[in-house]
């Protein structure tokens, strides 16, 4: 018998989707953007070593710290990710990202617990701290 080339012919199926396949756990939001503080919510923050704190609302944000308590207010952006928000702006001639997730959240001094973790990029300096909303509060504590 001669010999003949074999041809073998490969098939590739795949079942494309817009929507996510919300079978696979935790992938039910990957294609929609962060939705848990509504954009009319009011944002508190708050942070130690330093200490700082502020509050964004209707694109700007206060800035406090214990030198200066009636705060610097800024314009910021705002941008629904896929696990949270973020703020950028610019503070004192250096550009400011904040980042507000959904997590438990202590500031180790008092006894309460916020439901937003917060981090800030602050031109060279990183600041770790807590926030709340109005629509959803820390809880413990007196204020």
């Amino acid at each position: 018998m001669p010999w003949m080339p074999l041809l073998v012919v490969s098939t590739l199926v795949c079942a494309c989707s817009a929507e996510p396949d919300a079978s696979i756990p935790g992938n039910a939001q990957v294609e929609r953007p962060f939705a848990g503080i509504g954009e009319g919510e009011v944002i508190s923050l708050t942070g130690a070593e330093p200490f700082w704190g502020g509050e964004i609302a209707h694109g700007t944000m206060r800035w406090t710290t214990p030198e200066n308590m009636d705060g610097e207010s800024v314009a910021v952006t705002r941008f629904a990710g896929r696990g949270g928000l973020s703020f950028s702006g610019r503070l004192q001639g250096k550009a400011i990202d904040l980042a507000v997730t959904p997590a438990p959240c202590s500031d180790g001094m008092s006894d309460r617990s916020y439901p937003f973790t917060v981090t800030v990029q602050w031109g060279d300096e990183q600041l770790q701290g807590c926030g709340w909303s109005d629509v959803q509060p820390y809880a413990g504590g007196e204020g």
